[in-house]
């Protein structure tokens, strides 16, 4: 077990790595929320109309359709028939989803994603107890119900409440009473439950994983037999559950997670110090020999370990 891992969380990548590939995921995603809000947000800021609409529907220098695939469902279930160019945008959508892994969008386009990790940064820091922690099959219940809404109303359902698009117009056209929604995420999950939007209600993040459930890009566990048990992924993983069949499995067990819900954020990749983790295919082969049984035994002080 490594010397250094009652250090705080990420400290030892740093110092074992330096400070850019232990935050070098958490940057590119920042970058790249950023990325996908400002191209959206060139055209009524500044005029210069590359991309326009929103993340429901776009339309990229004139030629290119994106259409939000679990908007087009609920359209398609309200009995709104859509446009040839939205089914198109839809699929061109979907399979890039279908291929990268469906939660990709939570965790690198997402604008939420950054409030979500902001109030999870603050729980912690304030040392807030964990709170209620619904089930993570909730989020599927919450999907089956948007769109048992959206057929029985006629309406796109989720689009009146979510908080995406609330953020997205506020920006545009100025917050006032969408600042409420995106707030109720905030709080939600800094005092009612930890990391409990993303992980266990948001029905995007639903139907996205589900979306994804067989994507090609991966994240596997292949030196995890040089784990030290520093828990320093756990505590970054937004979805932890998903990394113990991979880095904890025997010798025939894969190393690859396969959990449709990760999120494929890259942050375990960022704060482990041994390099335990990297991206990867869901077809990758390559051995990955199971950690060695461990005792469970404390480390002594110095001073114990020199008399």
């Amino acid at each position: 077990m490594s010397q250094t891992t009652s250090l705080p969380v990420g400290r030892e990548a740093v110092l074992e790595k330096g400070w850019w590939k232990a935050y070098q995921f958490l940057i590119l995603r920042r970058i790249s929320q950023v990325f996908f809000l400002g191209i959206f947000l060139l055209g009524p800021w500044a005029g210069i109309w590359w991309v326009k609409g929103n993340l429901a529907s776009s339309l990229t220098f004139d030629i290119l359709p994106l259409t939000d695939p679990f908007v087009l469902l609920q359209g398609m279930l309200a009995q709104h028939w859509p446009e040839m160019t939205a089914i198109i945008g839809a699929l061109i959508v979907g399979v890039a989803y279908a291929l990268i892994g469906g939660r990709v969008y939570c965790s690198w386009v997402c604008p939420i994603n950054p409030v979500t990790d902001t109030a999870h940064w603050l729980h912690d820091k304030l040392g807030f107890a964990k709170g209620w922690q619904p089930k993570r099959n909730t989020r599927y219940w919450v999907l089956g119900m948007v769109l048992a809404v959206s057929a029985l109303t006629g309406s796109i359902a989720w689009e009146l409440v979510n908080p995406i698009s609330m953020l997205h117009r506020g920006l545009i056209f100025g917050m006032g009473f969408a600042w409420t929604f995106v707030l109720a995420v905030f709080v939600f999950d800094l005092v009612v439950s930890r990391r409990g939007w993303c992980g266990h209600l948001c029905p995007v993040g639903a139907f996205y994983g589900l979306l994804g459930k067989g994507s090609i890009l991966r994240v596997s566990a292949t030196k995890r037999a040089e784990c030290d048990d520093c828990m320093d992924c756990f505590a970054v993983c937004p979805e932890m559950h998903v990394i113990t069949p991979a880095l904890r499995g025997a010798d025939a067990d894969t190393p690859i997670i396969l959990s449709s819900d990760c999120t494929n954020c890259g942050r375990c990749i960022d704060v482990c110090a041994p390099d335990v983790f990297t991206f990867t295919t869901r077809f990758d082969e390559t051995p990955a020999p199971a950690r060695a049984e461990r005792r469970n035994t404390k480390r002594q002080p110095e001073a114990s370990r020199a008399a």
